[in-house]
């Protein structure tokens, strides 16, 4: 590296200074020359001083702290800004990659294609996260749930599910142990009992601008590492017609990344990564699920093979604009019909109600009645506010357990036909069918 202050190794400064046999010098003469070198001598220190390279090795520091400049009228400790240099910097990425790659692994899924053609048998990549020694690995649903179909064509549900650890080319075969579509989350299991698990951080504690390092496995180069920060947090995205609340980063992630890991500086999974936006014009952002809010998801999971979420027993539809101004009500949910038994019943929720708050929160669609309603728990207490015949009323609701698939099939039987109501949406007119929650 080049600086502005260069020093010759050829220099012997020794030499410049010759024993002198001459007459004694004065006082005077001497005191000249002694200021001159101390003035010297701080002239190169202070130039030394103003050159970085020089001056770690003369303090050995690597951290500088920049204060802003001083102002009296009000204190500025909240805007001290650290800075650390190029090698910590690194440091700390080479330090956190070392301890999340071998914690997250590579997922392979084999499934059939039927076409008028005949069939074929293909494949899909993905990520997923060790949560435990004995095998246990979070993943995104959408990896491992490959059933779909089309005019054209069918996609079978996978035939098998193999995983690779970091450092192996061994292909583990794994089982499905619960999957979720509403989260996108899903636990898989292999017969290993020395995995190292990953330490999983606190994802509400983020703060944007934080650093951030995604780690996978995308098209086909396993057990790659990106860095970037957080871009946004709590961040409400929709994709196939399902609304995630996400962390948003620019760490790159691609196609096989998905069920891999967000990590923080201390080497904590933070968020699992799961969604992209791509397109011309569009670079750098990047999706996950929050660690916090996928615990008790993941959880359920292994304990039970599926979510065990609260159930109002209603059936409703949003209210429309158009609605709200010629009939003067509220918007909200319009109850639709009332379950018998089932908790909303039991609260005093009647057919014709509009529910406009959820624990004091304002609701106006069904994904803000979900996002609420998904915050507690099976058996919480909570109060529901709703709109009857102009006047408002605070219920108590005790949240209860969804009925089996079985008794729920039975009962949407008994009440066909069902109607489609038109509804303006947040984002435009479309058709809604009932939500059943």
């Amino acid at each position: 590296m080049e600086n502005g202050f260069n020093i010759s190794q050829d220099n012997n400064f020794s030499n410049n200074f010759k024993s002198s046999k001459g007459p004694r010098r004065s006082g005077g003469a001497f005191f000249v020359p002694f200021i001159s070198g101390i003035l010297g001598a701080s002239l190169v220190l202070g130039v030394c001083f103003g050159v970085p390279s020089i001056k770690e090795k003369l303090i050995g520091t690597s951290n500088v702290t920049y204060l802003p400049s001083q102002d009296t009228s009000s204190e500025k400790t909240d805007s001290e800004i650290n800075v650390q240099t190029l090698a910590n910097y690194s440091d700390t990425t080479v330090e956190v990659a070392n301890k999340v790659l071998p914690s997250v692994v590579g997922i392979t899924i084999e499934y059939k294609v039927n076409t008028f053609f005949g069939s074929t048998t293909a494949k899909a990549t993905g990520s997923g996260i060790i949560i435990s020694e004995d095998g246990y690995i979070v993943t995104n649903n959408h990896v491992i749930e490959s059933a779909t179909s089309g005019s054209y064509y069918e996609v079978t549900s996978a035939n098998s599910i193999t995983v690779k650890v970091y450092g192996s080319d061994e292909e583990i075969p794994a089982e499905v142990i619960g999957k979720d579509e509403e989260t996108d989350l899903a636990v898989i299991k292999i017969d290993r009992t020395d995995l190292k698990p990953a330490d999983l951080g606190d994802s509400t504690q983020l703060r944007v601008g934080e650093f951030a390092m995604a780690i996978g496995n995308p098209i086909d180069l396993p057990s790659t590492v990106t860095t970037g920060i957080i871009s946004a947090i709590d961040r409400e995205v929709t994709a196939e017609g399902k609304v995630y609340n996400v962390i948003q980063t620019d760490a790159a992630i691609n196609s096989g990344n998905s069920g891999g890991a967000l990590v923080n500086q201390y080497g904590e999974v933070i968020g699992i990564n799961t969604l992209k936006l791509s397109g011309n014009g569009i670079e750098g952002i990047g999706f996950a699920i929050p660690i916090s809010s996928a615990r008790t998801i993941i959880d359920q999971l292994i304990e039970f093979k599926e979510v065990k979420r609260p159930f109002l027993g209603i059936e409703y539809t949003t209210v429309a604009t158009e609605d709200v101004e010629r009939y003067g009500i509220p918007n909200g949910l319009y109850v639709e019909s009332v379950l018998e038994n089932g908790a909303a019943k039991e609260a005093g929720i009647e057919k014709g109600d509009i529910i406009t708050k959820f624990e004091g929160n304002e609701v106006k669609t069904s994904t803000e009645l979900n996002k609420y309603k998904n915050e507690h728990k099976i058996g919480d207490e909570v109060t529901i506010t709703v709109y009857r015949k102009g006047e408002y009323k605070d219920l108590k609701l005790t949240l209860g357990e969804k009925p089996e698939q079985k008794e729920t099939e039975e009962k949407e039987k008994e009440e066909q036909p069902r109607v489609q109501i038109q509804t303006v949406p947040d984002s435009g007119g479309s058709l809604f069918d009932f939500f059943g929650f």
